[in-house]
C-alpha cells in the first residue's frame, strides 16, 4: 500500500512545527487525524519517523531523510498543479524589487520556480526598504515589487496582497504561558518582550497594542530574526511574529513554541506593488500570473 499526500503534508507540518498539535492548528484539523495520518505512514513506510517526547516530536535520522523526499514530492506536485498559464516563451528583463523580509523568508522558492517556468526572462533582484521600494516603482527603476502590502498607504501604487501569514506568540519551551487556556495581550504585557523592527515590524506591531489597554514591556529592539529567535529560545523574552519567520529550533538548538492569541491581531500580508496605470509588459503578466495561479488568486488583466 502507497502513502497519500494528505499524509506527506500532515508529516511534513508536524515535522517543521515539531508539535502534532501546533500541526493541527496549522492544516485546520483534529490532532487526531495528524496522528493517524503518521502511524500509518510509518507503517508503510516501515520504520519510525520522529521520537516522542514530553516537548513534542523530534524527527529520526530515518525521519529527516525521508522529510527530504516528501519536500521533493510536494513540490513537483505543486508543479504540475500550477503550469497552465503564461507560454515558458516569455522573455525579456524584468527588475523586480523585495524587502528584507520577503527576500530572505518568502521569494527564493519561487524566484527558482520561475526561473525554470520562464527561462527566456531575466529576473534582476533588488533588496529595499518600503520608501526606496516605492520611490523606485513611481520612477521607473523597478517594474514590479514583492514586500508588505499592508504597509503601503501611497495612492500613485496598486497593491495585491497574495498571502497572509498568522502572527503567533513565541515562547520558549516550558514557559507558562503554554499551560494556559488563552493568552491575550495582557499576559503578553506582563512578559519581557523583544521588539523585531526590520520592514516596519515595530510600528505594525503598535498598530494592534495600540487598540489595547496594553503596551509591549520591550527590553530589546532589534532588526535581526535570529536574534529575536535566539533570545526568545533561551528564555530571555517573547515575541509576537508571523509563521513565515517562525522555525522550532533556535540556531543553539533549543526549542520555540507558538501560542495563538485570543485578541484579534492582524496577519503579515505579502503581496505585489506597481506603479499605478503602468502597462504591463508580457514579463510582468508572466511574473504576476504566477502568484496569482500559485496562490489561487482570480486572474485579472493588468
Amino acid at each position: 500500500m502507497g502513502f497519500s499526500l494528505r499524509q506527506l503534508r500532515y508529516f511534513v507540518a508536524t515535522a517543521e512545527l515539531g508539535q502534532i498539535s501546533q500541526a493541527a492548528v496549522d492544516l485546520s484539523i483534529s490532532q487526531s487525524a495528524v496522528t493517524t495520518a503518521i502511524k500509518d505512514l510509518e507503517q508503510i513506510v516501515g520504520v519510525g519517523l520522529f521520537t516522542r517526547t514530553p516537548h513534542g516530536m523530534d524527527l529520526t535520522a530515518a525521519g529527516r531523510q525521508f522529510l527530504s523526499h516528501a519536500y521533493d514530492i510536494l513540490k513537483k506536485v505543486d508543479e504540475a498543479t500550477h503550469l497552465n498559464f503564461v507560454s515558458s516563451e516569455v522573455e525579456g528583463t524584468l527588475s523586480v524589487a523585495a524587502t528584507y523580509t520577503v527576500i530572505g523568508y518568502f521569494l527564493p522558492m519561487h524566484i527558482e520556480r520561475l526561473r525554470r517556468l520562464f527561462p527566456k526572462l531575466n529576473i534582476q533582484l533588488f533588496e529595499q526598504n518600503r520608501e526606496s521600494i516605492e520611490e523606485g516603482l513611481l520612477a521607473n527603476r523597478y517594474d514590479i515589487s514583492v514586500l508588505l502590502t499592508s504597509n503601503i498607504l501611497n495612492p500613485q501604487l496598486v497593491t495585491e496582497t497574495v498571502v497572509g501569514s498568522a502572527r503567533r506568540l513565541w515562547v520558549p519551551a516550558q514557559h507558562p504561558l503554554l499551560q494556559r487556556d488563552e493568552v491575550g495581550l495582557r499576559e503578553v504585557s506582563e512578559e519581557p518582550y523583544i521588539m523585531l523592527t526590520v520592514d516596519e515590524a515595530a510600528h505594525s506591531s503598535l498598530k494592534y497594542w495600540s487598540m489595547s489597554s496594553y503596551q509591549p514591556r520591550v527590553m530589546l529592539r532589534t532588526t535581526s530574526v535570529e536574534a529575536v529567535r535566539s533570545m526568545v529560545a533561551n528564555g530571555l523574552g517573547v515575541a509576537i511574529l508571523s509563521d513565515m519567520v517562525h522555525r522550532p529550533w533556535s540556531l543553539e538548538g533549543r526549542r520555540i513554541e507558538t501560542i495563538n492569541l485570543k485578541d484579534h491581531v492582524p496577519a503579515m500580508d505579502i503581496g505585489l506593488a506597481w506603479r499605478a496605470n503602468s502597462t504591463f509588459t508580457p514579463a510582468m503578466q508572466a511574473f504576476r500570473g504566477y502568484f496569482q495561479q500559485a496562490f489561487g488568486l482570480p486572474g485579472t488583466n493588468g
